[in-house]
């Protein structure tokens, strides 16, 4: 009877961390997404990626001057199988230790139903851009509480993921669609993004990377490092299954 028990439990542990079943024979997911709608994006971005065939996420606030400037050049890209997520109106934060968070944009003073008012109209003027309703949410700073109250039950019913930070997950058991873990870092090595892919093969889960300014700019990736990365997914695309935050999402979902 014990041997059975224990032969029951590697059979449990063993499909527990069995890698899930990627399309076509991949064995991982890689996600490209980008934060706050800037020029970067159109201008460096999204070349990039049309050049690899490979489709980007593009979490825009409201109040974007690229997406007010530039709304023609960003609905052209949703045409082209890029996505456009809800990163809120005016980019709310919890305040504490950032000293840029402008008072009436702290989101330690908002109420729940001031985020969640906030992302429905957010949702609005995404629609008027690309005419979509499924949208997908970038927790703005990765917050996702309001006034001291975790909001992430309040917006299920409005988005199909949402996304945070977080490391490369050990399985797809379990896997948080609504606080989906990203990877981000400032000026980052090309063999330092290769190896977050490398990790996320190895363990059979998804790698979300966050970028910023892309070329020049705050939180920046080097143009050519941003390349490279994208090169290296395209020419391991046996291996590798990449496509928009939300078609991923929508993928993990459907298949957890």
């Amino acid at each position: 009877m014990r041997t059975l028990l224990i032969v029951m439990l590697t059979v449990f542990a063993f499909s527990s961390n069995a890698q899930f079943k990627w399309p076509n024979g991949t064995k991982a997911a890689v996600v490209f997404t980008y934060d706050d709608g800037l020029d970067c994006h159109l201008d460096v971005a999204v070349p990039q990626l049309d050049e690899f065939g490979l489709k980007g996420t593009f979490f825009c606030t409201g109040n974007s001057p690229s997406l007010y400037n530039r709304t023609e050049e960003w609905r052209a890209i949703t045409t082209r199988g890029h996505e456009l997520g809800n990163h809120t109106l005016f980019h709310p934060c919890d305040g504490a230790g950032r000293d840029w968070v402008k008072p009436e944009y702290d989101l330690r003073t908002y109420t729940p139903e001031q985020i969640v008012a906030e992302l429905k109209t957010a949702n609005t003027l995404l629609k008027a851009v690309d005419g979509k309703t499924d949208r997908s949410y970038g927790y703005t700073c990765s917050d996702y509480v309001a006034g001291g109250v975790d909001f992430t039950d309040s917006i299920k019913n409005m988005f199909v993921a949402a996304r945070c930070d977080g490391p490369i997950p050990e399985a797809m058991n379990g896997y948080k669609t609504w606080k989906t873990p990203s990877y981000t870092s400032v000026d980052p090595d090309i063999k330092d993004l290769i190896a977050q892919v490398e990790e996320a093969k190895a363990k059979g889960t998804i790698v979300v990377f966050m970028f910023h300014s892309v070329g020049g700019g705050y939180l920046n990736t080097a143009a050519d490092v941003h390349k490279k990365l994208l090169q290296y997914v395209s020419e391991n695309s046996d291996d590798l299954y990449s496509d928009s935050f939300i078609n991923v999402m929508k993928y993990v979902k459907e298949n957890q």
